[in-house]
């Protein structure tokens, strides 16, 4: 048997050195870099106590082998032989766990997010659609044992959403929601339709990652905040106080509002995560303008504006366009059983890498 691979090693040693650095007083008086290596100590603990259970399973299985060389009566021999066996099976259950530990593709999984909808064309029946949407995700998530955090929203008229923002977290969140990014269609007879006319309208959906503030420098020279009085739909008053917060990050024009919470402070907490969270996606879209210039991904680029999705009501199906897969289980995804469409984008996802 070899030792534990070079790249596992190599976390561990990292690891004690994290230790060390966070025991430096010029380290612990940069509270900046502190949280950032503090962060990176906490996220390389499991994968270290990974490799020790994976180190300690290899020295048995060594010392079993050094032990079999010798002679020994039959009862014994079968017993070793039996215990060698579960622990060749444990040091490969330990070595996928591992290697999914260390894989980026895996982890980004358990990243929190920020989800935006906004009602696109159609008017009313736009912002009933966006509020479809949301409740699909929402009961989704609650399927999931997700957390999921209002953050702001701009109720319509017709009882839906001309935007809604919310915050969702847990195991897994993000490798089942990334794939929701762009426009979602839904074709169906409007309620205020009285010819039967089917209308088709638009949603559109963006999933942000939320990042550690750490991790975004935002200049407070660069922010224009001006606060007011939150209003409901039509117009209407709905507070008392001037607790709504408009932020405006004056680079890239940027504008959030929150207005959801009775507390100015916890609404402008509230819109600098969001601002933030866009701040880091529009990197991350200006990076995937570079890259798929050349190359245009199986599933997808998560470009805002694509239609990834047509949820038809007189056929009773969803479609998504990236991957051409059909479910008729219209009402169910609708009611937040999203594992179908989800799994088949999962499978789309590897089969394009096993092609690279």
């Amino acid at each position: 048997m070899t030792d534990i691979p070079e790249k596992f090693a190599k976390i561990e040693r990292r690891y004690r050195e994290l230790e060390q650095l966070l025991a430096d007083p010029q380290i612990i008086a940069d509270q900046g870099q502190y949280q950032k290596l503090a962060k990176e100590y906490s996220n390389s603990a499991p994968v270290v106590g990974a490799i020790k259970s994976y180190a300690e399973t290899l020295r048995q299985i060594r010392d079993l082998e050094k032990l079999l060389q010798d002679k020994h009566d039959k009862d014994f021999e079968q017993l070793a032989r039996s215990e060698l066996s579960q622990l060749t099976k444990q040091q490969e259950v330990l070595l996928k766990q591992l290697n999914d530990l260390t894989n980026p593709k895996k982890q980004e999984q358990d990243r929190d997010l920020i989800i935006e909808i906004r009602a696109g064309t159609g008017g009313q029946e736009a912002s009933l659609f966006a509020g479809d949407l949301y409740r699909m995700y929402v009961k989704y998530a609650d399927q999931k044992r997700w957390k999921v955090e209002s953050i702001s929203s701009n109720a319509s008229e017709a009882g839906g959403f001309k935007e809604v923002i919310f915050s969702v977290s847990g195991k897994g969140a993000q490798r089942q929601l990334k794939w929701e990014s762009g426009a979602h269609r839904v074709q169906r007879v409007p309620e205020t339709e009285a010819s039967g006319r089917i209308h088709t309208s638009a949603a559109t959906v963006a999933v942000l990652y939320e990042p550690e503030e750490v991790e975004v420098k935002i200049d407070p020279k660069d922010l224009k905040i001006d606060v007011f009085r939150s209003s409901g739909p039509g117009g209407q008053s709905v507070n008392t106080t001037d607790s709504a917060i408009r932020i405006t990050h004056l680079p890239t024009g940027m504008v959030v509002v929150c207005q959801d919470e009775r507390s100015q402070l916890k609404n402008k907490l509230k819109a600098m995560r969001v601002l933030r969270a866009r701040l880091v996606d529009k990197a991350r879209q200006e990076n995937i303008d570079r890259t798929t210039q050349d190359r245009k991904l199986k599933i997808g680029s998560g470009d805002r504006s694509e239609k990834i999705r047509t949820y038809n009501f007189p056929d009773r199906r969803v479609t998504d366009h990236r991957i051409g897969y059909t479910t008729h289980q219209l009402m169910d995804v609708l009611n937040g059983n999203l594992d179908e469409l989800t799994e088949a984008l999962l499978a789309a996802e590897q089969e394009e890498s096993a092609d690279e």
